[in-house]
């Protein structure tokens, strides 16, 4: 995925092009031949690695939930107490899988509701855990808002870097790419009142286990 430079396991291929297949068609739309052969093997050789496409569901979004936490705590121990590089270091990551696994963030907007329960409210625990870091890292610099409003704030950059499958053809570069998402971030950061007044959180969208879930909640956002 993203996060690996060296050459992808034959399971690492398998979920690479799972997740392209079923972000282009659909969980539903694709079968598991399609699939062995954009790897180059057969549909039943797959077997050896995944015991269905369920299981290749599960671990492509339980897979990146783990890898967007681990990733973050990664951050926020080399930041070493340095508030606003700990927070850039967080934009710049999340803007890393922004662009680098749009079909992952399709593919959670459309299928998440399709694992298991345990699954899912393990991709929920996860997510949950991320955003915490980021609430964090933000209320440090913005400390006069309350914790609902920082929070809000985390959710809203979340949809605003989440939304990179549905920018088309885009700026020209990647490069320029980046630097309109990490402006863009930085500034509704920034845009946090300085007393705090726009409201307590009451109010806010529950998930099935009562903690707040915003509208666009995917891999943290």
């Amino acid at each position: 995925m993203s996060t690996r430079t060296d050459a992808p396991t034959r399971r690492e291929q398998i979920l690479r092009e799972a997740a392209r297949l079923f972000a282009e068609r659909g969980f539903h739309g694709v079968g598991v031949d399609e699939i062995g052969a954009a790897v180059g093997i057969s549909g039943p050789g797959l077997y050896r690695h995944f015991p269905g496409k369920d299981a290749m569901l599960a671990e492509l979004l339980v897979g990146i939930s783990e890898r967007l936490l681990d990733g973050g705590r990664l951050r926020v121990e080399a930041a070493a107490g340095d508030d606003r590089a700990l927070l850039a270091a967080l934009i710049d990551g999340h803007i890393d899988f922004a662009l680098d696994d749009r079909s992952l963030i399709i593919l959670h907007d459309r299928e998440l509701d399709r694992l298991r329960d345990d699954d899912r409210k393990r991709v929920r625990r996860l997510q949950r855990e991320y955003v915490e870091l980021w609430v964090s890292a933000v209320r440090r610099l913005h400390p006069a808002p309350a914790e609902a409003e920082a929070r809000a704030a985390v959710h809203a950059v979340f949809g605003l870097l989440n939304s990179t499958p549905h920018l088309g053809p885009g700026l020209p570069t990647r490069a320029a790419t980046e630097a309109l998402l990490r402006a863009l971030a930085h500034g509704a950061f920034a845009a946090l009142p300085a007393d705090g007044a726009a409201g307590s959180g009451e109010g806010e969208p529950r998930s099935e286990d009562g903690e707040p879930r915003p509208a666009r909640e995917v891999a943290g956002g």
